[in-house]
């Protein structure tokens, strides 16, 4: 992977000044995933906040999103 997995906020952040590609959502996920690790969070919280109506995602983007987070939750060490 040409991007390295974020490990706080503001590397997630920055990602927004790189070309949007597969690999650079994946690290982005991946990211998100250690960071609510990280913080103690459990994979039903951050399911939360991924489904949590937000404005930018339609629901339906939001529940395939959230399927995703889970799958990286369980594939990451």
């Amino acid at each position: 992977m040409h991007y390295p997995i974020p490990v706080n906020p503001q590397e997630i952040v920055a990602l927004q000044h790189k070309t949007i590609n597969e690999e650079l959502i994946v690290a982005a996920i991946a990211g998100v995933v250690l960071m609510a690790r990280s913080k103690g969070q459990s994979l039903e919280e951050l399911k939360a906040e991924v489904l949590a109506d937000d404005r930018l995602l339609d629901r339906d983007s939001r529940r395939r999103l959230s399927d995703i987070v889970v799958q990286a939750w369980q594939t990451l060490p």
